[in-house]
């Protein structure tokens, strides 16, 4: 039932990323089920794939089962959506939009699924996934047996870019959320949806492979009292006070440096492209050169937002 030894670098944003030992890509509950099932039998390591978006993929690859789950559908019910954890978060926001139904318009333009929006609460400008989620369903993947689980948006734990299960060390599998709206004018939420997309494509290196922002903006609370002078100035809200990231890089003179094939974005210093074919070690050895430039002038420790495995 397994694929064996898939290149991951295909399903990248980054294209970065060696083979899977095993590949699934289930399409329903049963059949998600009945791979992690198999997957304990064979005491194989499961990893879960979603829209690998903030993803960064070892060259060597994944030597146990990655899990692709499938599971699409948008149902509404009121001004709430019932979707499966593996639609695109490009599809949830069409659906709302054509259904006059606010509170994503913020999403305009995020890439991903809603599962990977929501083990990371995805956010951007003042507004969170958190904000529309009424209850998620999960799998436990750690267990002797299936077990499936419902959690309320206060289970689930939210936090600036993590959740319950970003914290469960990918021993749960997201398989669907409700998420609750409210009503509005179909032909204003595109206009809003397009603002925020259109920001993006001005402000952000998507000419490039790229897996978004490398690191958390700041939380303000976390600067060290001899540069909040220098740094006040910059504060934004995200959706508290915090110090945006490519601030703190662009004033370590890091845009645009390479390391083989990646690069330290000219245009957004939170973003490194892929450029030439680049490697996850690659990568790595520029975060940590970011890593360690922003903690020699700033005294702060940087908390990398994307994910590695």
């Amino acid at each position: 039932m397994f694929e064996e030894h898939v290149p991951l670098a295909r399903y990248s944003y980054y294209k970065i990323g060696g083979p899977a030992r095993y590949f699934y890509r289930p399409s329903t509950i049963e059949q998600l089920t009945e791979g992690v099932e198999t997957a304990g039998r064979m005491g194989l390591p499961i990893f879960v794939l979603a829209g690998a978006t903030n993803l960064l993929i070892h060259d060597q690859g994944f030597a146990g089962l990655v899990l692709k789950p499938e599971l699409l559908g948008i149902t509404r019910v009121g001004y709430a959506l019932e979707v499966g954890a593996g639609v695109p978060m490009h599809d949830v926001l069409e659906f709302a939009a054509e259904h006059g139904l606010a509170g994503l318009e913020w999403a305009g333009g995020l890439p991903g699924t809603l599962g990977g929006a929501i083990r990371g609460n995805a956010g951007a400008f003042r507004g969170e996934i958190k904000d529309a989620v009424a209850t998620v369903t999960s799998v436990a993947t750690n267990e002797p047996y299936v077990n499936l689980r419902t959690r309320t948006a206060s289970e689930c734990e939210f936090g600036y870019r993590t959740s319950v299960f970003k914290g469960a060390a990918r021993k749960e599998i997201i398989i669907g959320a409700t998420l609750v709206l409210r009503p509005g004018d179909p032909a204003l939420i595109r206009e809003q949806m397009k603002e925020k997309i259109t920001y993006r494509a001005l402000r952000h290196p998507l000419e490039y492979p790229n897996i978004g922002s490398i690191f958390k903006n700041v939380d303000w609370r976390a600067v060290p009292l001899e540069h909040q002078e220098l740094l006040r100035p910059h504060l934004k809200t995200d959706p508290f006070p915090v110090v945006p990231v490519a601030y703190l890089i662009s004033q370590t003179g890091l845009r645009g440096v390479a390391n083989g094939g990646v690069m330290i974005s000219p245009k957004h210093p939170n973003f490194i492209v892929n450029v030439l074919n680049g490697r996850a070690a690659e990568v790595r050895g520029l975060i940590q050169l970011v890593k360690e430039s922003v903690g020699e002038k700033f005294g702060i420790q940087l908390e990398e937002e994307v994910v590695s495995v």
